[in-house]
């Protein structure tokens, strides 16, 4: 057997709690109260509780302040896997603030004494808590906000459950208004707190490449520093995003012979994408400058990426050929691939293609968009390419999209028991207004055919944000005159969030280990969020807009992305107005701060938004009001 399990029980007002939970095996009791030993004897039944706590090994500590913890303990002893707080209270007749701030100060001194994967659990009468569990449900300010209280300490609500005072053998709640009078626990909930990995500082990454002969270096954007190299669609990965792959290459194995384009693809591209908004691309420049020196390097200062050789995508000639430059400028821009679909044309051009089989690209894609539910700067991506005699391309795309139904249903069915509908929309049917991101930039592109759509209601049609792929044909005279090129690009992690019922794009891309554990050897399985009801966070930003500019909001709200760190899940315009005098205009901003998996307090995003007008006003030349 291994170490007993140390429990740590505060503010017992009789111990009958702890009584109840002494003598369980493996199990190590430390029960305090804030009282002396001779206030809490004379109440009720506290003092037979306390001899049978003692007569089982439990220890007993009296006038413990739960704010002080680490007082209290010897550093060997302070190490608690449980910690429990049943109905906190300042005392008497302390309002909501007080009470607040009781809480913030009892979490901060559990993380001194809880160890790395131990739990805080706090039991609240009905409608303390201010979460949507509670029901009736406060008002957020009338309530402990005990969400908030606890980010502020590191903490996030892991798990809230019913506290059933009728299940615990011989439990008699005490202690109301600091009288031996019972609490109300009828609706009470008991909320189980966990520790949260710290909210990330990004170092600089530096990608090293060598580009005609000579070592030239570039900085990934600080927006896309934690998604680089994760590795999600490799063989290793437990990955959703992978697994869904892998389901749907399967499927369409059996109606097509197939082929995985598995050698490298490069991230950069050279050249430009006709009709694709500049500030939509992560533009990059290559300069021997940026290369870390070795100093730097041994230091940890910045993050290394190496690239041995890079193979740009650049433009074709008529006859396939690559046109490379000569003595090709190392200050050229650049930009991190939005797109598979050039690697799957250049593929075409350069002959390495074989009709009828199903050719298989993949990999993670950047663009920079708007902050909304659906748009996502990086996500993975997997084009499908198929060259067919002309005049069968439908019955290609037929069968295309008909395994990929039967792909996605299954998964869906054995998933979550229920069925999603894919459908095929031509593309002539939608405004631009009515695509989400994914769709609107694919259209960008080039010209689409068919928009794949997933519709898990029952209306049946293809709203804002349920794009999920496009279908495209294009007709190569160097091919050959009698094919056509079918491509269908996929986007995966917009197919697995509704799959394993995760609501949150961000959650894709967490480092906390309880979202991959929850899919063991790549099992998908229905996602359950380890962090409930995280708190938000609203705050306005109003500015005057350069004289004689167009505002660029796609670099607004990239660069709230970068200063938060991909906090704000939210950014409307809430105001505008131009003077007649001057004719200069003032926008408003509404930005909603919120983690999907990082405790996540209101200092931080109050530091966040200090930075963020900092960083508008230097980049943009807003002149903040």
């Amino acid at each position: 057997m291994g170490p007993a399990r140390r429990v740590l029980l505060l503010g017992e007002g009789n111990f009958s709690f702890a009584a109840s939970l002494c003598g369980a095996a493996g199990t190590h009791v430390v029960a305090t109260c804030y009282e002396s030993e001779e206030e809490v004897s004379g109440r009720g039944r506290a003092a037979e509780s306390i001899r049978r706590l003692r007569e089982r090994g439990a220890e007993v500590v009296f006038s413990v302040d739960c704010t002080k913890l680490k007082d209290y303990f010897l550093p060997e002893k302070r190490q608690f896997d449980c910690i429990y707080f049943n109905f906190p209270h300042c005392g008497r007749k302390a309002g909501v603030v007080k009470n607040r701030e009781l809480l913030a100060r009892f979490f901060h001194s559990s993380a001194e004494v809880l160890t790395e994967e131990g739990e805080v659990h706090v039991a609240l009468c009905s409608g303390q808590g201010g979460t949507p569990a509670d029901q009736p449900r406060r008002e957020w300010h009338n309530s402990w906000q005990i969400v908030a209280v606890a980010a502020g300490a590191g903490f996030i609500l892991s798990n809230v459950h019913p506290f059933r005072a009728e299940t615990i053998h011989g439990y008699e709640c005490t202690g109301y208004r600091s009288q031996d009078k019972p609490f109300c626990v009828e609706g009470a909930l008991n909320h189980i707190f966990t520790r949260s990995t710290p909210l990330p500082f990004f170092k600089p990454m530096i990608c090293e490449i060598e580009l005609e002969n000579q070592k030239v270096s570039f900085q990934v954007p600080q927006v896309l520093v934690d998604k680089m190299n994760r590795g999600f669609l490799e063989l290793n990965s437990n990955h959703p995003v992978r697994t869904v792959k892998e389901k749907l290459t399967a499927e369409l194995s059996q109606a097509f012979p197939l082929q995985n384009v598995d050698y490298c693809l490069s991230l950069l591209h050279q050249g430009h994408l006709n009709g694709v908004c500049h500030s939509n691309i992560f533009w990059i420049i290559l300069s021997p400058e940026e290369t870390p020196s070795t100093e730097e390097m041994s230091n940890g200062l910045a993050n290394a990426v190496l690239f041995s050789h890079v193979d740009f995508c650049r433009n074709t000639d008529k006859n396939g050929r690559e046109n490379v430059q000569e003595g090709c400028h190392i200050s050229k821009q650049y930009y991190l691939r939005p797109s598979l679909l050039p690697h799957a044309q250049a593929i075409i051009q350069r002959g390495a293609f074989l009709p009828g089989t199903l050719h298989v690209l993949s990999g993670p894609v950047f663009r920079k968009c708007l902050i909304g539910p659906y748009s996502m700067p990086v996500f993975h991506e997997v084009v499908f390419v198929c060259a067919v005699n002309r005049g069968t391309e439908n019955s290609c795309i037929q069968m295309l999209v008909n395994n990929i139904k039967t792909s996605i249903h299954s998964l869906h069915q054995t998933v979550s028991g229920f069925k999603v509908n894919i459908n095929l929309q031509e593309a002539t049917s939608f405004e631009t207004t009515e695509l989400n991101d994914y769709a609107a930039f694919e259209s960008q592109l080039s010209k689409i055919q068919y928009f794949i759509c997933m519709d898990t209601g029952t209306s049946g049609s293809c709203e804002k944000g349920s794009c999920v792929g496009v279908i495209r044909t294009a007709h190569y005279e160097l091919l050959s005159s009698e094919l056509v090129v079918v491509f269908a690009s996929l986007n995966l992690d917009i197919l697995a969030m509704p799959i394993c019922g995760i609501s949150d794009w961000r959650m894709l891309w967490t480092s906390d280990r309880r979202f991959l554990c929850q899919f063991p050897r790549g099992e998908l399985r229905l996602f359950k969020s380890f962090s409930l009801y995280p708190p938000f966070y609203v705050h306005d930003v109003s500015f005057w807009v350069p004289d004689g500019e167009q505002f660029d909001e796609v670099a607004f709200h990239t660069i709230a992305r970068r200063v938060s760190g991909e906090m704000v899940v939210s950014i409307k315009l809430i105001d505008s107005f131009q003077q007649s005098e001057t004719g200069r205009k003032s926008l408003c901003y509404r930005l909603t701060f919120q983690s999907c998996d990082k405790a996540l307090s209101r200092q931080e995003v109050a530091e966040m938004q200090l930075l963020f007008r900092k960083e508008i006003n230097q980049c943009l030349g807003v002149t903040l009001r």
